[in-house]
């Protein structure tokens, strides 16, 4: 029988289900070694404030980090940032480093996340002026380039959160932002159009240039500038490009080591793979969610912190499946969107407007069931959402629509 003492758990990806898993494996009571791999060099830190208040701010990324370095010393997990995994060997339960070198492992958790997406458009290639947004260092290539740009002019390519957000965050730096985004409206893929509408007028406001409907067919330099030209012969002058249209899983670790795919690495509710000995969780991890019945895919802080506390248990010999209702948030200029549940099924929505207040909650059902709220500018709202999703509560859809009725669970419950 191993020893306890002798076992190692190596995790790879160092981001917040990672990093989380880690910790956690501790308080469940692990007491082999901790291995936490990352081909980012930085400590690991916070995503959310990337595309927010580091590119707003810069500084340096050390001042968003998850956990002070001398944590890991005190848990006893050792880093090795700034390295790359090449492979895994499900098989005999090994993983070959960049530089040759192969590291055996007991149990093996793959926090492996998503890369940036960029659409195959000739001329539409991350390098010089033109860039995508998923770490510390796109940051800073991002901030040089706008130092280059002599009029500011910038096209952000993608109208969902991230696109949103960088377009907001550069907009505040002084520059002159044109989003162009190929749907018809604005967060099409999550939200309903009323939601879109107050962003995209939002956004005119605050000086963005939003141009909807307008799909990138060529993007061209001429000079110091690019000449984005879309299908319908619209075109589109900038000095720089930042691309923010979604994210491609990474999978190559996974499909190295056997296991079963699909929108990401598949997993049971104890975030196990089709290889026992190796788990999956964050954006890479495809999975039931028990609350909607459905197999996800999710991009949020709350899942990859969620299931990696699951996948901990799990090692340790404990049985918790993952049940939760997910949540999300996203911060664009001085206006906070959040949101819970999912909206994928909904057939009835309740839009509710407060008097003189710059804010709007949307309220989905199926049937009469609530399955997710989306708040602008009201915490109350996505408080009491979350509540009654988890509860299973019945609303009384004519008054919660009402302005004129408080948002207080006595008056609105049917």
């Amino acid at each position: 029988m191993l020893d306890r003492y002798k076992q190692v758990c190596v995790i790879i990806g160092a981001s917040h289900a990672g990093v989380y898993a880690a910790f956690a494996l501790r308080k469940e009571g692990w007491e082999g070694k901790i291995i936490l791999i990352d081909r980012d060099p930085n400590l690991p830190y916070h995503r959310p404030p990337l595309s927010k208040k580091f590119l707003v701010n810069g500084g340096e990324i050390e001042k968003f980090a998850l956990k002070p370095l001398n944590s890991y010393h005190k848990a006893e997990i050792q880093l090795e940032l700034g390295k790359n995994v090449q492979s895994v060997n499900g098989q005999e339960k090994h993983i070959l480093l960049g530089d040759g070198n192969k590291l055996s492992y007991d149990k093996l958790i793959l926090a492996t996340g998503a890369d940036a997406f960029v659409p195959p458009i000739p001329g539409l290639e991350v390098g010089k002026q033109i860039f995508t947004l998923r770490s510390a260092e796109d940051v800073k290539e991002i901030l040089n380039g706008l130092a280059h740009c002599r009029q500011k002019q910038i096209a952000v390519v993608g109208g969902g959160f991230i696109g949103l957000e960088i377009a907001a965050s550069l907009s505040q730096m002084g520059a002159q932002v044109c989003l162009i985004e190929r749907e018809l409206r604005l967060l099409s893929r999550v939200s309903c159009p009323e939601i879109s509408d107050w962003f995209e007028n939002f956004h005119a406001e605050k000086g963005v240039s939003i141009e909807l409907g307008k799909e990138l067919k060529h993007v061209k330099r001429s000079g110091d500038t690019f000449v984005l030209e879309c299908k319908d012969g619209t075109e589109f002058s900038a000095e720089m490009i930042v691309v923010g249209v979604g994210v491609k899983v990474n999978l190559t670790l996974a499909k190295s080591a056997g296991l079963d795919t699909a929108n990401g690495i598949s997993v049971n509710g104890f975030m196990q793979t089709s290889i026992q000995d190796i788990y999956a969780i964050g954006d890479c991890s495809w999975h039931k969610n028990e609350a909607y019945g459905d197999m996800m895919r999710l991009e949020s802080v709350q899942n990859a912190v969620e299931q990696a506390k699951i996948a901990a248990s799990h090692i340790c010999g404990n049985d918790k499946k993952l049940s939760n209702i997910p949540w999300f948030w996203s911060d664009q200029f001085d206006a906070k969107l959040q949101m819970v549940g999912l909206t994928t099924a909904y057939d009835k929505l309740c839009v509710r407007k407060e008097s003189n207040s710059n804010s709007l909650s949307v309220w989905y059902f199926k049937g009469e069931k609530l399955i997710a709220v989306h708040a602008i500018n009201h915490p109350k709202a996505y408080v009491l959402g979350t509540k009654f999703i988890k509860d299973g509560s019945i609303l009384d859809q004519n008054k919660l629509q009402n302005p004129q009725i408080d948002l207080k669970p006595d008056l609105i419950l049917a």
